[in-house]
């Protein structure tokens, strides 16, 4: 599924966003910055040592931060990795608002004119899916409305639930700027 917002195409996508070939992979972190398992683990495995060595060397960041590093042996050249927040935890719904918005902001800051989002905080955080459609997708398509040099923001979800989950929120949020 795709949709226009400005000169930007958002879209959707289900598939291992290892494997995207955008300027750069949203990782779904954590505020160590450690990549052990869900998203972060996938990219660790198939993009190298060095992505983990350059997030050591950081040291961390907040919940709703992002910080970048490059992309290893990874298709996409960067990583940028964005910390969601737990369900449960206190201004959770502003905490991942931020962690999107960060993560478009350090995209345009870098000149990237791709990137790649998973479902942040939806695995082992608990994060309800629906309302991560919202928050992110909302979030998402308020960034493109104004200036960016972005082309292009991929939604790549791992599985047909949550793709069927994105699809609705983002036909919801943008019935009149389908593109086929």
């Amino acid at each position: 599924m795709k949709v226009k917002i400005n000169s930007t195409v958002l879209e959707l996508v289900l598939g291992d966003i290892t494997e995207q070939p955008t300027d750069a992979i949203v990782n779904a972190a954590n505020t160590s910055l450690q990549m052990g398992s869900g998203v972060a683990g996938a990219l660790r495995r198939k993009g190298g040592p060095k992505i983990q060595e350059e997030c050591n060397r950081i040291g961390g960041t907040h919940v709703g931060g992002a910080v970048i590093t490059r992309g290893g042996n990874l298709a996409a050249k960067y990583v940028i990795h964005a910390v969601g927040p737990m369900h449960g935890d206190e201004h959770e719904d502003s905490k991942l608002k931020d962690a999107t918005l960060n993560s478009l902001k350090l995209a345009d800051q870098e000149g990237l004119k791709s990137i790649a989002f998973p479902a942040i905080s939806t695995g082992i955080y608990g994060f309800p899916k629906d309302k991560c459609a919202i928050i992110m997708l909302s979030t998402t398509i308020a960034y493109l409305e104004g200036p960016t040099k972005l082309e292009n923001v991929k939604y790549c979800l791992y599985d047909k639930r949550t793709l069927q989950i994105f699809e609705g929120t983002l036909f919801s949020l943008t019935q009149n700027r389908l593109t086929p």
